[in-house]
C-alpha cells in the first residue's frame, strides 16, 4: 500500500544516537494501529544532524580538557553538549556559518529523501521537533518561505518542489521547545507561515502547531504569548519525567506520544 503521509523527526540538543527515533516511531505506530489505521501508510524520517557538532565539541574538550577526571569530566562535557550545540548553530546573517549552513543541507537532504520514498509525490508532510530541532525546523522553513533571489544570488537550491518548499505542511508538532529563547534576537517576533498553502482546504482547515512542555522542564516553553503571529499555536502543559531532568524525555512519554499518534492518525485520515 502506497504512503499517504510523510513524518519528519528532528532530534534536540546533547548527546544523540543515530537511532534517536526508533523507539518513538515504534510508540506511535502501534498508538495508530489502536486508532484502526494502517501506520504503513505514513512514512517516518528522522534528520540526524548531531554529527556536525559533536565533532567540533568532541575536539574543543580533548583540547582543553586532556587530563579531566570524573564526575568533572563527565559534568563539563554534557555541558560543552548542551550549550555547545546551540553556540555552534547560531547564525549570523551577514557571515557564513559553515554549522548552520551544513544542518540545513541535513534537512533537505532528509526532506528530499522522504519525498523519493513518497513516490516522489507532493505528499502532506507533518514535522516533529524536541528542543532545539524546533529552531532549526522554524529557521529552515522561514527560509524557503522568504528567499530573496536578488540577495541569495539565485533560486532557492532546497525548494525544487512544493514538498521541499514546506508548502504541504500539514502540522508541526514541537515539544520541549527553546524557540521564546531565540526570538529575543529578533523584532518584531514572527511566525512561520502556517499551515502549508498548497494543502487542500479539508487538511488545511484540521492543521495545526501543537506545542508539547513541562513547567518542570527550564527548557521547554510555550508559545501561544509570544506574539500575535503565534495566536494560534496550541499549547499543552504535560508532565513528562521528573522535574529539571526531564527535558529529553518528551520522545517515549505517553502523555507526548498519544496525542502526538491521535493528530497524525487525524490527518491520515483526511489525507485517505
Amino acid at each position: 500500500m502506497a504512503a499517504k503521509l510523510g513524518v519528519l523527526i528532528i532530534h534536540g540538543v546533547g548527546w544523540q544516537a543515530k537511532g534517536f527515533a526508533d523507539a518513538m516511531i515504534g510508540k506511535l505506530e502501534r498508538k495508530i494501529s489502536d486508532y484502526g489505521l494502517n501506520h504503513s501508510e505514513i512514512l517516518f524520517q528522522p534528520i540526524y544532524w548531531h554529527p556536525i557538532l559533536s565533532r567540533r565539541e568532541d575536539k574543543l574538550f580533548t583540547g582543553l580538557f586532556p587530563e579531566d577526571k570524573p564526575p568533572l569530566r563527565w559534568l563539563r562535557r554534557k555541558v560543552i553538549n548542551l550549550i555547545g550545540d546551540v553556540t555552534g548553530y547560531q547564525y549570523m546573517p551577514n557571515k557564513k556559518d559553515e554549522a548552520h549552513d551544513n544542518i540545513h543541507k541535513v534537512v533537505y537532504d532528509s526532506i528530499a529523501d522522504l519525498r523519493r520514498k513518497l513516490d516522489n509525490k507532493d505528499r502532506p508532510v507533518i514535522v516533529i521537533a524536541h528542543s532545539m530541532g524546533s529552531v532549526i525546523m522554524s529557521d529552515y522553513i522561514w527560509d524557503r518561505q522568504n528567499w530573496d533571489r536578488q540577495r541569495k544570488g539565485g533560486p532557492d537550491p532546497y525548494a525544487n518542489n512544493k514538498f521541499e518548499s514546506m508548502k504541504t505542511l500539514a502540522g508541526f508538532i514541537t515539544c520541549g521547545s527553546p524557540i521564546p529563547l531565540y526570538a529575543l534576537a529578533y523584532n518584531p517576533i514572527d511566525r512561520i507561515k502556517f499551515p502549508g498553502e498548497e494543502l487542500h482546504e479539508n487538511l488545511r482547515n484540521f492543521a495545526k502547531w501543537l506545542n508539547f512542555f513541562y513547567s518542570g522542564d527550564v527548557l521547554g516553553w510555550p508559545l501561544q504569548n509570544l506574539s500575535p503571529s503565534y495566536n494560534d499555536t496550541q499549547d499543552s502543559k504535560i508532565t513528562v519525567g521528573l522535574p529539571v531532568f526531564c527535558h529529553t524525555k518528551y520522545w517515549k512519554d505517553d502523555n507526548f506520544i498519544e496525542p502526538t499518534a491521535k493528530y497524525i492518525s487525524g490527518i491520515l485520515e483526511l489525507c485517505r
